[in-house]
């Protein structure tokens, strides 16, 4: 072990996979865009061409948060209705229900995990139109699947998801654009972007003293942008092991809010659009409360706030902020376990590939 005084060789730096992996996500952005989209568009216009009645979106843990963004998109930019399917009832209890014309979406990383494998193959079998949406066109689930996306990220060795999941949200975006009849053009911009938050370390850095000697945080969002506080939450929590509470703002006001007081950290993430105006109401009751509240978000939101980030939503459509607002959060969750003296790349008790049933 290298005692204080002794730096660590560059391949033992704690987190160093993890940030490797953050900052390839411009250059995942980009090859999705420039080599994937071609192909999200036929998938998406083959399964436009079957006229879905109804969506069920499966998925476990990063790829659950990157399906729930799925829901608002199609529920919103389709007014497709929309589930989060509940895969014990097919895989424990058995339950057979009619899935004729129902779109069935598995969201995952590496495509292995048993009950996704499982719960597809039935979906199938109950006559659903099943696409699997994996970084793995070799995975046991895109085999069981009639259609497959390949999210393009390249291999992703630290725990903590991170490229796979802003590559998730690119390629969802795209596959919902498709089926709309739409190019998926304003989402270009986004490389870019996501170069610029990564250059901005510093910001977090500073950020991530705050949350240092944390006992627990509450992560709060509305609408496009609540999937991004349930995905800043599992990352804290699965790297920092700080107990990270995420609640939809209008879920926080119908109870939860009675454990906030001016000692429990709050982050915001406030999108620009009609999500962040419906957190509005929200934030208030949280300064109101004395609440140490750090905004991810437009300036204006940021400068009313104890501290924050301030994210570049200028001309970026509301449904394509969570690729760039989570960007900031994985920094804050590999800056923060680093502070605590714990290594991001290996979190406790945690395996690449869960093996759920």
């Amino acid at each position: 072990m290298s005692s204080p005084e002794t730096p660590h060789p560059l391949s033992e730096l704690p987190g160093r996979i993890m940030a490797r992996e953050m900052a390839e996500q411009p250059a995942v952005l980009r090859r999705l865009l420039e080599v994937g989209a071609p192909g999200i568009r036929q998938v998406a216009q083959d399964i436009a061409a079957r006229g879905p009645r109804f969506v069920l979106l499966t998925a476990r843990g990063t790829s659950d948060n990157a399906a729930l963004y799925a829901k608002y998109l199609l529920e919103i930019r389709l007014g497709l209705p929309c589930g989060l399917t509940s895969m014990s009832t097919t895989t424990a209890y058995g339950a057979r229900p009619d899935l004729t014309d129902v779109l069935v979406i598995t969201v995952s990383q590496s495509g292995g995990s048993p009950d996704l494998v499982s719960s597809t193959r039935a979906a199938r079998a109950a006559g659903a139109i099943t696409l699997a949406v994996t970084n793995n066109p070799d995975s046991p689930l895109a085999g069981v699947s009639e259609y497959h996306i390949d999210i393009m990220a390249g291999p992703e060795k630290a725990l903590p998801a991170t490229k796979t999941y802003t590559a998730s949200l690119l390629a969802l975006y795209l596959f919902v654009e498709g089926l709309r009849g739409g190019d998926g053009a304003p989402a270009k911009l986004l490389p870019d972007l996501a170069e610029q938050l990564l250059a901005r370390k510093d910001e977090v850095h500073a950020l991530a003293a705050r949350y240092r000697f944390a006992e627990r945080m509450v992560i709060t969002s509305r609408g496009y942008g609540y999937p991004t506080a349930k995905e800043a939450a599992l990352k804290l929590m699965e790297t920092s092991y700080i107990p990270a509470l995420a609640y939809s703002g209008a879920d926080l006001l119908h109870g939860p809010l009675a454990m906030v007081d001016n000692v429990s950290p709050v982050i915001a993430v406030v999108t620009d659009g009609k999500g962040g105006e419906a957190l509005r109401p929200v934030l208030e009751r949280l300064r109101g409360r004395g609440a140490d509240l750090v905004v991810i978000g437009p300036a204006a939101q940021v400068e009313r706030a104890s501290a924050g980030f301030v994210l570049p939503t200028e001309g970026v459509a509301e449904e394509l902020q969570p690729v760039l607002e989570i960007i900031p959060l994985q920094l804050l969750a590999h800056e923060v376990t680093i502070a605590r003296g714990q290594d991001p790349d290996a979190p406790r008790a945690l395996a690449k590939v869960t093996e759920t049933r």
